[in-house]
Formats: structure tokens, C-alpha cells, sequence
């Protein structure tokens, strides 16, 4: 136990002190809110939506699933120094690496969730208690996949290529999953957008905003991606260990 809490502890310090994070996960969709949220107050809603409430829903997303990704950036540099293959000579079990990981990922989220309630109530957004939690809440089951992909990537990519993979994948599901504005409102588009995971995290503010949750399809969305990103996180997880 004491070695999980120690190296937990050790993965949240090199994180906090990682420049790049704080601008991608933090900085840069902080930004973008105060920007394109705080000068759209009063623009007319989408899909329901005051406009602020809409937009910071997508930026929650975008950052979001920047930090969770960003753990595979970790194991990548890991692997490139051979640092893993240590860690495996030791009596850290790998279910403690793999935690620490993703816990480190969710911290960095909550630290990005709470960066941006600030900014929206500081511009006037208002929402009872309960929806705040509910919208964090699904935040938080909706990055499961993500958290997975982000294992599979670190596993498969180097260091070299994660870092323009990372930003190009969790930029093509922001921008498919409508957190930059709906990309299709109805027809074939739509359905085909409703089968993302991406989709449903940013639904996780809309639906809190109207004091809803999401839909069965959206659970069951989120459960199929996570499924499919685990599963080829374990096998690459397992070729890697049989590397000479």
C-alpha cells in the first residue's frame, strides 16, 4: 500500500510540474472560454442552451480528455527509457501502474473542471448545486474510454509521435462530438455523431443543465468504447511486456 500511495504521489508531483499540461488541459480551453463564452453572454441558445452554458460544456469536454489521454504520453516516455521494464522488476504490481496512471489523469480533470466553473460563474453562469455535480459526475464516467485510450497509445506510439496523436485525436472527437458547436443537428451526421463517446461527455452538461441524465444510448455508447479501448490497451499492454 505504501508503495502505490508513494509512486501515485510521485506521478501527481511530475504532472503538476509539467508545463505543457497545464497550457493544453488548463490554460488553452480556459482561454477559449473567457474569449468565445464571455463575449457570447447574450447570443441567442443552441439546442436549448444559453450559449455560455453550451460552450463551456464543450471546453469541460475538450479539456477533460486532453488530461486523461495525456497519462499515455507518460507511459510512452516510459517506455522509450525503459523505465517500465524496471518498474516490472519491482514488487509494483502493474493493476497499482496502470491506477496511478489514470488516477493522475482524473486529478488533472477535476483541476480542469473546477478552472472552468470558476471562469463561467465569474461570467454569470448560474446553476443549482445539484446540476453542477451531476454534470461532474457524468463528466467523470464519460472519460472512462478516454482513460483507456490514452493506456492503448502510450503503449503502441513513441514518445516522438504521441504528443501530435494526442492532440490530433482528442481534437477530431471535440470538434465530432460537437464541443466547438453542433456539427449536425439531425439526420444521418447526427446518428452517426451519437455513436461517439466524445458526444456524450459534452451531453453531460447539457443534460445537467436541464436537470436530465443521458439517454440509455449514451450509457451504453460510453460502455461499448470503453470495452473496445481497454481490450486493445491489455493486448498491447501484453506484446509490450514480451518485447526482449
Amino acid at each position: 500500500m505504501s508503495a502505490a500511495v508513494t509512486y501515485t504521489r510521485y506521478e501527481l508531483l511530475r504532472t503538476f510540474r509539467n508545463q505543457r499540461f497545464f497550457f493544453f488541459s488548463l490554460a488553452f480551453p480556459l482561454i477559449l472560454f473567457l474569449i468565445v463564452g464571455g463575449s457570447n453572454k447574450h447570443a441567442d441558445p443552441l439546442d436549448g442552451i444559453p450559449f455560455p452554458v453550451y460552450y463551456l460544456a464543450g471546453m469541460v469536454s475538450w479539456g477533460t480528455m486532453t488530461a486523461v489521454v495525456a497519462g499515455g504520453a507518460r507511459i510512452a516516455a516510459e517506455r522509450s527509457v525503459g523505465w517500465n521494464r524496471q518498474l516490472r522488476l519491482t514488487p509494483l504490481a502493474p493493476r497499482t501502474y496502470f491506477r496511478a496512471k489514470v488516477l493522475t489523469g482524473y486529478v488533472m480533470s477535476l483541476a480542469s473542471i473546477a478552472v472552468l466553473y470558476i471562469a463561467a460563474i465569474a461570467i454569470g453562469v448560474r446553476m443549482p448545486a445539484d446540476h453542477w455535480l451531476r454534470m461532474t459526475g457524468l463528466v467523470l464516467v464519460g472519460l472512462i474510454p478516454f482513460a483507456a485510450l490514452g493506456v492503448w497509445l502510450g503503449h503502441v506510439l513513441s514518445i516522438d509521435s504521441m504528443g501530435p496523436a494526442m492532440g490530433g485525436i482528442t481534437s477530431l472527437f471535440a470538434l465530432l462530438g460537437d464541443a466547438w458547436g453542433p456539427l449536425a443537428g439531425h439526420g444521418f451526421m447526427h446518428h452517426v455523431v451519437e455513436l461517439l463517446p466524445s458526444y456524450w461527455l459534452v451531453q453531460a452538461g447539457h443534460a445537467a443543465y436541464t436537470d436530465q441524465s443521458w439517454s440509455g444510448k449514451g450509457w451504453i455508447v460510453i460502455a461499448v468504447w470503453t470495452a473496445a479501448f481497454a481490450a486493445l490497451a491489455v493486448r498491447a499492454y501484453r506484446n509490450d511486456t514480451k518485447r526482449v
